[in-house]
């Protein structure tokens, strides 16, 4: 049975907020990173294009998976349509202080950071 789950991910990249559509979304194999695949985009008659879609389309291109930060995820929903794709640009850029991040360290016993 195929499954029609469809995911909106947001998340900040270079000061602008990504918001794309994927099928399937996963922690990852890699250890601070949401992976996301099989992106999905719009198909529109050749008549009405969306420029911004367009733009994530082609940034996009030929990407059969990526790896984004945990940190860097706004928000993950499981919707039932999906929507346009887009980029906005953050707002209010030199009053926002960035939400503290917490780094790994290594367990009681491993060898950590020297001080």
């Amino acid at each position: 049975m195929a499954s029609n789950h469809i995911f909106k991910i947001m998340f900040v990249n270079q000061g602008k907020v990504y918001e794309v559509y994927a099928r399937k979304i996963s922690h990852g194999s890699l250890l601070g990173f949401v992976e996301i695949e099989e992106l999905v985009f719009g198909e529109r008659s050749g008549l009405v294009l969306d420029p911004g879609e367009e733009r994530i389309k082609a940034e996009f291109a030929g990407v059969k998976r990526s790896f984004l930060p945990v940190q860097s995820v706004v928000r993950i929903d499981e919707v039932r349509k999906q929507g346009v794709s887009k980029i906005v640009a953050l707002e209010g850029g030199g009053n926002v202080t960035p939400f503290p991040t917490a780094h790994y360290s290594a367990p009681a016993g491993e060898p950590g950071p020297k001080k």
